[in-house]
């Protein structure tokens, strides 16, 4: 699918400071940059839920252990 991206011109620099660094074009710097912010974004989302399930599931324990 077709995409226009507008960027700021700072942003324009920074993407091509990254597809240099990476020996990328452009192109290929955007969509890895996506695609590994989607990714750290849903492990975050997986942390997050796991840890609420392990303090509900141990929160007698976790109690005791404070005191």
């Amino acid at each position: 699918m077709a995409m226009t991206l507008r960027l700021t011109e700072e942003q324009e620099r920074a993407l091509a400071l990254l597809a240099e660094a990476q020996g990328i074009s452009k192109q290929e710097a955007t969509t890895r940059a996506i695609t590994e912010a989607a990714a750290r974004h849903v492990r975050t989302e997986r942390v997050s839920e796991l840890s609420a399930l392990g303090r509900e599931r141990y929160a007698a324990l976790l109690d005791r252990l404070a005191q």
